[in-house]
């Protein structure tokens, strides 16, 4: 969409009572969403050029340690006789590559995933459905969900939407999610930032983990001046 388009559009839906903001909480986490193999590697079907959202998911999870906030991951991963799949496969036959196992639903390694860091395992798009992920969020007393990863269309935006229903304030930014087409990318980041979460940039992520992480700081020195 073009400049104006957007502007015009945005326009729009304000006018109308959409496109409001749920704003930073005061305890996020860092979710992200299916960057392993079966995603990013060019061998893959489900494989495509993530590789920008990857180093700026990177950069906010290196702020989200700093400020002691919790990161999950989250990988699609099926049995080796797909019976969790169900009606999946017949819109995505590609999925059926990513069995437990295999090289597909490695995590990168990039993103440096530390033990404590838990790996959500999922069988369809959203985060949320079928797994423990709000109670395990709700148990460390998450407020706010800041979504990575991919694809924008698909399983990051099932997540988001499922994050407003759970409760949660959710945070999109922008340049660290990815999509197969633009189009679909751009058509549902205006989408999700105009009825389930906000669409921000990831300098206003970063800032905000830092002014956490320095509040941090001072809880852990109790005797700085």
């Amino acid at each position: 969409m073009s400049g104006s388009g957007y502007k015009e559009m945005r326009s729009f839906y304000e006018k109308r009572g959409l496109a409001g903001r749920v704003g930073f909480g005061s305890a996020p986490a860092v979710l992200v969403v299916d960057f392993y193999r079966g995603s990013l590697d060019a061998q893959s079907p489900l494989g495509c050029d993530l590789e920008k959202p990857l180093a700026e998911t990177v950069r906010i999870l290196e702020a989200a340690r700093q400020a002691r906030a919790p990161v999950l991951f989250t990988v699609v991963e099926y049995s080796a006789d797909l019976h969790e799949g169900g009606h999946f496969f017949a819109k995505v036959p590609s999925l059926k590559i990513l069995v437990a196992g295999s090289r597909w639903v490695e995590l990168d390694a990039r993103l440096g995933r530390r033990a404590e860091e838990p790996v959500i395992k999922k069988h369809f798009a959203s985060a949320f459905f079928g797994t423990d992920l709000a109670e395990r969020l709700r148990a460390l007393g998450v407020d706010t969900v800041i979504v990575t990863g991919c694809t924008t269309s698909g399983c990051v935006r099932a997540t988001v939407v499922d994050a407003l229903q759970n409760g949660f304030r959710a945070i999109v930014p922008e340049e660290a999610v990815g999509d197969r087409a633009e189009a679909a990318h751009a058509a549902n980041l205006f989408d999700m930032d105009a009825k389930y979460g906000d669409v921000v940039t990831v300098a206003a992520v970063l800032e905000y983990l830092g002014r956490l992480g320095k509040k941090e700081g001072q809880k852990i020195r109790p005797g700085a001046q």
